[in-house]
């Protein structure tokens, strides 16, 4: 079968000759590919998505024909999960806990150990009722004993020892020492069982794993020898440099000589002198534990290696030359357990135990989990002698005589004491408690229920499959609609969901694939299928659904559609030239308004439009109709340029062109929904009346503003300004409004119909929330002048004329003549006192601000070689002092935004957290000396750049923006203020002192070669192998 697009282009070939308004049924048909033929099994490798007769590979192949009754199901048989006859119960591994499991297993078998174990008191297991829930051990003891109890009787293959490994506090993600946690877990064992009220339990680890020996030191001088005994729970032979157990031993009860710095204080010599020291062994447990210390302290690294050396070990040990007094006492003793790490590392590796059956004399390997026989009566350690990876050189194996064995893993060998054969069963049968039997019993119980429900799952999922299984082979064959029948169409997606066992099915949704008209979409015939209407019926009937789709729901009208737009497609290009041609010619006859936009992009218009016409329907049945209308009326559609806001023809005759009535015809074939003005149309009467409105508003703007600058013009200009340095004479009282007010009229009288005409003077900003006056004349003359303007009496008449003043505040000066020479006071209206409490608190906001702001404004000056400023320089030209960039700053402003002409535009407000933050700005900028108020804008100087910072940003963080702004590697910037270095990088701004508007001065050291590499090495977080250098550790520390 043809690929699918060459598929879609077939079904719609016969539009090139025929209408929209010729449509017929066989058309019909074609575009819904009614008559594609069938593809047979075998002829296609997938489905062919664009055929909707195509039945071949939706997952047919997986019922057609017999099938084994274990593809129904995913369940593995729970039998296998099952104890076997005569054999041992494994525990699982929780994640790095090998070694836990291996000594778990080696004490288990120690038959003197468990039976001293069930014997141990347990109230909670003795009084609990089997029927009632599930009794949760809660101590390491009753941990240990429910967990003996179920390795002996366990109906599982396996079980859990999660429980024990948590009353132990055991991570199991992590690996630890073994030699240590079986240490630590004897003696934790020795001291629970010390507090048991039965004598006979209170010394069990002591009889079974402790030995004595003694500490024999012998001073040279003298002669005298004196012995500190000490007990033994294992032996820890050092295994560097020997070959088997015996040189491990004797090097271990070898002489030492006690010289030099180490020399012995004897107390008989009553001074130091030198001595041998050795180890005498006086008794021997009954179980013997010999650590082979293959974990050693690696100086050089200072980490843990392990030895891989060869060890040879005897399946019988005479520990009789060894011992020192008691030649009663039994000496020879058998391999019971040898304990195995596959590994070359210390810090990994895998644990397994090889232990002996103590009642068939069996070995056996214990692998978590997993537990095999060895074959015969001997052990066999077999690939554990593989370390796991290669290793450089691997020393041979060397050869082992009879009754011994040789292992370069073997870190633990635990021997048992030879006893003669004996008849008593008593001795190696070891009964599980009656309180821990029930337990084990309901443990089985659940194990049997867990069992039979997996079989029953097994069951039903075969059952299902196999009623799944006639039911496909029954439809299937009924699925292909002959020529002549009856049909529907189902969703592909949802065959292949019926056919896949491994998902439940649904209904049948055909709900994604009707058009906007309620039918079968034409792009959707591609993702369903037409199965005869047998079928249908019974697939129906089985899983419900719908709507359901026939021979009834092939759309008319998106077929028609389709046609149009391909047909308009195909002979669009034909059609531009002409209009081109057309709209070239003088007019003549009637004729219509087009937009000059609209007409030199219809072309690109139309095909969007034809697009979207084509995919109209596509989505509309996903979104929903609600969706679908505000989506067609935001979109632009040709002529809408010449629409005004009020839905009539725009007055803007130079945005419009008047075309004949023949291209009109030709681009309403493409625009059907396009706005229709003919060349008789008015313009829209509202723009018009507001658009005097419009003229006339700008010419009453300007003359106020002409009427405003004229009568205040000195304050327009800031020519002859009173200041407070010096008291201007002729006046004893000035008065004082906002800022704000004084920079929004300039604004408005620069720029008069761009700009609101202020009406307001707003004294109350400068007044607190009790009614008194900020500022003091003393505050004022130290820098709070920056948020206010001073006028003279005769310009606040105007002002009192002009505009309203909702609060008069005005500065008094009151001279004095005394015998002692004349003296000035200042006082403020209105005449309430200060109140200082509002006072302070806006000092105490006016510092936070300068140390709490964000997006804050700071300035970085280069300093040159010869260490002068660049302040020296002339300003830019594009310096905030120019009226070109005031002008330019004069641009309306959203709501919220600041303008950076006001430094005070909020309420004064002191118990306010918004107070302006612009306080920072330097009083010196503020007024100067000549009586002219300078702008308290920065000075922008070449080589000077302004960077957008916060307080809470670090010094670190400033020195990238500044690498980024000037090429200066953060190593490289040397940072001051005010004389200050900066230098600690993880300090912020704010603690540093820098402020809003302040200037930072930069001092670069030689610069590196290459800065453009600079900011790839700022993308790298990690420093790849052989990134080094001076420069590179350097710039590697701010990452």
């Amino acid at each position: 079968m043809a690929p699918r697009v060459q598929l879609e282009k077939a079904a719609w070939r016969w539009v090139e000759t025929v209408k929209p308004e010729d449509i017929k049924l066989e058309h019909i048909e074609l575009a819904y590919r009614i008559r594609l033929p069938a593809c047979k099994r075998g002829t296609c490798r997938r489905n062919c998505k664009g055929n909707p007769n195509c039945l071949v590979g939706i997952g047919e192949h997986a019922w057609l024909g017999e099938i084994d009754e274990n593809a129904f199901h995913n369940i593995d048989d729970p039998n296998s999960e099952r104890r076997d006859k005569n054999t041992f119960v494994g525990l699982t591994n929780l994640g790095a806990t090998c070694y836990v499991n291996t000594f778990l297993q080696v004490w288990f078998h120690n038959l003197e150990l468990r039976r001293s174990l069930y014997q141990c008191h347990n109230s909670r297991a003795q009084e609990h009722n089997i029927k009632s829930d599930k009794l949760t051990p809660q101590s390491i003891c009753e941990h240990l004993q429910y967990l003996f109890a179920l390795l002996q009787n366990s109906n599982r293959k396996y079980i859990d020892p999660s429980g024990l490994v948590k009353a132990l506090g055991l991570d199991t993600g992590q690996q630890q020492d073994a030699q240590e946690f079986s240490k630590l877990f004897l003696s934790l064992l020795e001291d629970t069982l010390s507090k048991q009220k039965n004598p006979s339990l209170q010394n069990v680890i002591q009889q079974q794993f402790c030995g004595q020996f003694s500490y024999v030191t012998m001073c040279n001088q003298c002669g005298r020898s004196s012995a500190l005994p000490s007990r033994f729970y294992e032996l820890e032979l050092n295994i560097q440099g020997h070959k088997n157990i015996t040189e491990c031993v004797t090097e271990f009860l070898k002489e030492e000589k006690l010289e030099g710095d180490n020399r012995y204080f004897c107390e008989c010599c009553q001074s130091k002198q030198n001595a041998t020291r050795r180890i005498r062994l006086h008794s021997l447990p009954p179980t013997l534990n010999l650590q082979l210390m293959r974990f050693v302290f690696d100086r050089q690294t200072g980490h843990k290696k392990k030895l891989n050396t060869f060890i040879s070990f005897p399946e019988q040990l005479d520990m009789g030359p060894f011992l020192e007094g008691k030649q009663d006492q039994k000496c020879v003793y058998e391999l019971s357990a040898v304990l195995i790490h596959r590994g070359i590392s210390a810090y990994s590796g895998h644990y397994i135990a090889h232990v002996k059956d103590a009642r068939t004399g069996d070995w056996y390997k214990f692998n978590d989990e997993e537990i095999e026989k060895m074959e015969g009566k001997k052990l066999q350690l077999g690939i554990e002698e593989d370390i796991g990876e290669s290793l450089k050189s691997q020393t041979r194996k060397p050869k082992c005589s009879k009754g011994y064995h040789c292992s370069r893993n073997a870190y633990m060998l635990v021997y048992k004491v030879q006893e003669e054969e004996s008849l008593d069963p008593s001795r190696t049968n070891v009964e599980v408690p009656a309180f821990l039997q029930r337990l084990v019993d309901q443990d089985n119980h659940k194990f049997e229920e867990w069992c039979n429900e997996m079989a029953d799952m097994r069951k039903q999922s075969v059952d299902k499959g196999k009623a799944k299984h006639e039911e496909v082979k029954e439809l299937y064959e009924l699925l292909p609609a002959r020529d002549g029948e009856q049909y529907e169409f189902i969703p592909l997606d949802w065959l292949k969901k019926w056919l896949d066992d491994s998902t439940a099915t649904k209904e049948i949704d055909c709900s994604l694939f009707l058009c906007s008209h309620g039918k079968l979409h034409p792009d959707k015939v591609g993702d369903s299928k037409r199965v005869s209407l047998q079928a249908a019926q019974l697939l129906y009937e089985r899983y419900g659904g719908g709507p359901r789709l026939d021979a009834s729901s092939l759309c008319r009208e998106c077929v028609g559609q389709r046609c149009r737009v391909l047909r308009l497609k195909n002979q669009l290009n034909e059609d531009f030239k002409e209009v081109s041609n057309l709209v070239k010619r003088t007019l003549s006859g009637e004729g219509y308004w087009v937009g000059k936009a609209s007409l030199r992009s219809w072309r690109q218009l139309a095909l969007e439009q034809l697009e979207e016409d084509e995919h109209e329907t596509k989505h509309s049945n996903e979104f929903g109709p609600e969706l679908s209308e505000g989506t067609e009326e935001e979109m632009k559609t040709f002529n809408e340029d010449i629409v005004c806001s009020h839905g009539g023809l725009s007055i803007l005759e130079t945005e419009r062109k008047l075309v004949s009535s023949d291209v009109w015809t030709k681009l309403r074939e493409y625009f059907p929904k396009a706005p229709e003005f003919t060349e008789n149309q008015e313009p829209c009467q509202q723009c018009l009346t507001l658009e005097q409105e419009e003229k006339d508003n700008e010419a009453v703007s300007k003359m106020m503003a002409l009427d405003q600058k004229n009568q205040l013009l000195n304050l327009f200009h800031e020519k002859n300004r009173p200041t407070l340095t010096k008291w201007p004479q002729g006046t004893d009282v000035l008065y004082i409004v906002p800022l704000f007010f004084v920079d929004e009229w300039r604004k408005f009288i620069r720029r008069p119909t761009k700009s609101s005409p202020v009406s307001n003077v707003g004294n109350t900003l400068l007044l607190c929330p009790h009614g008194g006056f900020m500022f003091t004349y003393d505050s004022l003359i130290n820098g709070d002048a920056q948020h206010v303007a001073l006028l003279w009496p005769n310009e606040w008449d105007v002002i009192s004329r002009l505009f309203i003043v909702d609060q008069p505040i005005s500065l008094h000066c009151f001279r004095q003549t005394t015998p002692t020479g004349s003296t000035t006071q200042y006082t403020t209206q209105p005449g309430k006192n200060l109140c200082w409490e509002c006072r302070e608190s806006f000092l105490f906001q006016q510092q936070r601000d300068l140390r709490e702001y964000t997006q804050a404004t700071i300035y970085i000056r280069k300093v040159i070689e010869d260490k002068r400023m660049v302040k020296e320089a002339a300003p830019e030209l594009n310096a905030s002092s120019s009226e070109a960039e005031e002008d330019k700053d004069e641009h309306p402003k959203m709501d919220g935004e600041k303008d950076p002409d006001f430094n005070g535009a909020k309420r004064l407000k002191l118990s306010d957290s918004s107070t302006p933050s612009t306080a920072a700005v330097p009083v010196t900028n503020v007024t100067k000396l000549g009586g002219i108020r300078r702008s308290t804008r920065h000075r922008k100087l070449r080589g000077e750049k302004a960077l957008i910072v916060s307080a809470n940003q670090t010094l670190k963080e400033l020195k990238i923006q500044i690498m980024h702004a000037f090429s200066v590697a953060p190593f490289d910037q040397n940072l001051s203020i005010d004389g200050k270095s900066l230098t600690d990088d993880l300090a912020t701004l704010g603690s540093l002192g820098v402020i809003p508007e302040s200037i930072i001065c930069l001092k670069a050291d030689e610069p590196i070669a290459d800065y453009a590499a600079m900011d790839d090495v700022y993308q790298v977080r990690m420093p790849e192998e052989g990134f080094k250098g001076e420069h590179s550790t350097g710039l590697l520390q701010y990452l």
